[in-house]
């Protein structure tokens, strides 16, 4: 079977990547899709209501990684880091579900912007982890 060479690198890279790697790949991709619906908002959707369907989309890509981030959380070992992510992702789901059901763009970016800022500082998290051997191939059952 031949697969696409850009989806067999995607693959390649999730398999190969640790846990704190993959969490990063989430966020990325969550700001992706929040920029791909804000895009998507930012049209007249009267005129392209095709675009409607679009937005719903990568809203609802945007709450399925988040909902794969809460089922990743580790409680025991993250304490109340685990706990208050949980609730930043009950509160991204919430604004999301919002903001599809309105259209509104302000809620989206709000969400985005605070994906953006986690992610940076999985990047910082999951960098120091590699550097030290911290990270473990087990799984992506983040303590934090």
């Amino acid at each position: 079977m031949t697969q696409n060479p850009l989806a067999a690198y995607r693959e390649t890279r999730v398999r190969t990547a640790g846990p704190g790697q993959l969490v990063v790949m989430l966020y990325e991709e969550a700001v992706k899709q929040c920029d791909r619906a804000i895009d998507y908002l930012d049209t007249d959707l009267k005129k392209k209501p095709a675009n409607i369907e679009k937005v719903n989309k990568a809203i609802c890509k945007v709450q399925d990684i988040i909902t794969e981030l809460m089922a990743s959380l580790d409680f025991d070992a993250g304490g109340d880091i685990a706990r208050d992510l949980f609730s930043l992702y009950v509160y991204f789901n919430r604004e999301l579900s919002e903001a599809n059901i309105v259209k509104d763009i302000s809620r989206v970016k709000t969400v985005r912007a605070m994906l953006s800022e986690l992610s940076g500082a999985w990047v910082v998290a999951a960098t120091k982890a590699q550097g030290s051997g911290d990270e473990r191939r087990s799984g992506v059952n983040i303590a934090g």
